[in-house]
């Protein structure tokens, strides 16, 4: 037989075990490994210093990788709370009601598995399956984010595991955090699920000292027994967002973002300062003025003026799908087109193209009063591009372009599209941001709750007219040059001036003028 400690040892320790959270858990407190059983917990160096942060702060915040055992360490210190304290009042939240129950049955497991001397300080008393209670009036629940237990009770300590994948843990964080308000405390973990959620701004305002969480980063390779050979296994069959995600602890490449968190990097790269900001509220960002020669288009999105949306527009250089110039602000709708008008007249009397929802129209029609020269026209019925000469006369057109349940997925799709393979350059940190916290939200594509997509409305909006009127629309003018180009030839032969046909020969641009003058009716518009 062992030695048997006395009655004085037997206190020693516990003294000594209720003073070092850390000696507790490395002495006594065991845990089931998938492999090897029931064993005791014998910490890593960074689970040891996790458990320091746990007493020293009273909020924490951690970004971590999978399988770091941080759940278990959580478990393991919850344990030696509700021992050593009496009447601790623990609350464990998590998106789903099992993932918090299952947090709460290891802490019990380690409760159960204690040696007999710990029993005479605290012993379960209620077992309520999910819950239970001890002896000294410490008590732990699972909550899911639906229900509403322990918003009216005092905590002790509420734990949100994988926080960054609660929906809607910003309302609910609203209604908890009163109840820490008797001195309580938070312990907060998830790996990264993007960008905007409550997680990222919380961990983010941690990082910066703006908030009282206490941050902590636990990438992959904290683990001692990980190196690169096992990183290079691990991920040879995981996405680059799932590798963002459950290693890396990077919250720009994780997430459902409509565009692609790679995508994302290659646009971060591009961003730089506008060479001026201008106007009356200096939110006219403009990376290139003017350029002779050049085709441009602008495409806005109208807000009403005040709340949270924002009217927006973009200028684009048609040739290149730069973004040269960007607005983002909150004037009056009929300040807006104003602004528009001389944003559009500054390059070249541009195409407008204007959302013509309720408080587009009001821009629209100010933009006819003030005889802007080159409006967006669209038909009735199919919302498709009418030429300008078509939309200024006939009744089947209207000004704008109609954002609808049909038509906003598709100008999304073409602005992913656009990012996707490269074809539009973006400067704007503005844009970017937005687009780091646009995310899928039950199929549709949106900005998440606090954040705005006003920006990227503007640009979807002119991706799609690219395609659709410049890139269409030249296919057809090359058309109408080859057909005006045979009426210029004798019978007998056929003329190729379409580039991509054979016998295609580019021809002077002033012989090509001279060559059409007559028949410049015919490519108007």
């Amino acid at each position: 037989m062992g030695h048997q400690p006395t009655k004085n040892e037997v206190i020693a320790e516990l003294v000594k075990s209720g003073k070092d959270a850390a000696y507790f858990i490395n002495t006594y407190a065991r845990i089931s490994h998938p492999l090897e059983g029931d064993i005791p917990f014998d910490m890593y160096d960074y689970q040891e210093e996790l458990v320091g942060n746990f007493n020293e702060h009273r909020f924490n915040i951690i970004l971590k990788a999978r399988q770091l055992g941080i759940s278990t360490v959580t478990a393991a210190y919850i344990a030696w709370m509700m021992i050593f304290h009496k009447e601790k009042n623990v609350l464990v939240v998590a998106t789903k009601y099992k993932t918090a129950a299952n947090l709460v049955k290891k802490v019990k497991s380690i409760v159960k598995n204690l040696p007999p001397m710990f029993r005479g300080v605290a012993k379960i008393t209620a077992d309520n399956r999910t819950s239970f209670e001890l002896s000294n009036g410490s008590q732990i629940q699972p909550s899911s984010t639906s229900s509403d237990a322990g918003r009216s009770e005092a905590l002790s300590l509420l734990v949100v595991d994988e926080a960054a994948h609660v929906e809607g843990l910003d309302e609910l964080w609203k209604g908890l955090y009163p109840t820490l308000s008797t001195g309580g405390r938070c312990i907060a973990l998830s790996t990264p699920n993007g960008v905007g959620n409550w997680f990222h701004q919380t961990f983010v305002g941690a990082d910066e000292k703006t908030n009282k969480f206490f941050p902590t980063v636990l990438k992959w390779d904290v683990h001692p027994d990980r190196d690169q050979e096992w990183y290079e296994e691990e991920t040879k069959n995981m996405s680059r967002r799932d590798i963002a995600q459950e290693l890396e602890c990077n919250f720009n490449m994780s997430g459902e973002t409509v565009f692609h968190p790679e995508n994302l990097e290659k646009i971060a790269l591009a961003i730089r300062e506008p060479k001026y900001r201008t106007g009356m509220d200096r939110n006219f960002w403009i990376w290139e003025e003017y350029q002779e020669g050049a085709t441009y288009v602008l495409s806005a999105d109208v807000a009403r003026g005040d709340g949270k949306d924002f009217s927006a527009f973009h200028i684009f250089k048609v040739e290149t799908m730069e973004i040269v110039a960007e607005y983002r602000g909150k004037p009056t709708p009929d300040l807006f087109s104003t602004i528009l008008c001389d944003a559009g007249r500054e390059y070249g009397n541009c195409m407008i193209v204007v959302e013509n929802n309720s408080f587009g129209w009001s821009v629209l029609t100010k933009l006819q009063d003030e005889s802007y020269p080159n409006l967006y026209y669209s038909y009735k019925s199919t919302h498709e591009y009418a030429d300008p000469a078509t939309g200024e006369t006939s009744s089947r057109t209207i000004p704008g372009f109609t954002m609808s349940m049909k038509t906003r997925p598709q100008v999304v799709a073409k602005m992913e599209e656009f990012i996707r393979n490269g074809l539009i350059t973006v400067y704007s940190s503005r844009l970017y941001n937005e687009m780091k916290t646009f995310v899928w939200n039950n199929g549709k594509a949106q900005s998440m709750r606090g954040f705005n997509d006003d920006l990227i409305l503007s640009c979807a909006i002119g991706c799609w007219v690219k395609d659709l009127v410049y890139t269409v629309g030249q296919r057809d003018i090359e058309y109408k040059k080859a057909f005006m180009e045979t009426m210029t030839c004798n019978a007998t032969k056929i003329n190729t001036s379409i580039p991509g046909m054979i016998g295609y020969k580019k021809i002077s641009q002033d012989k090509e003028k001279q060559k059409y003058k007559d028949f410049s009716w015919i490519l108007k518009g």
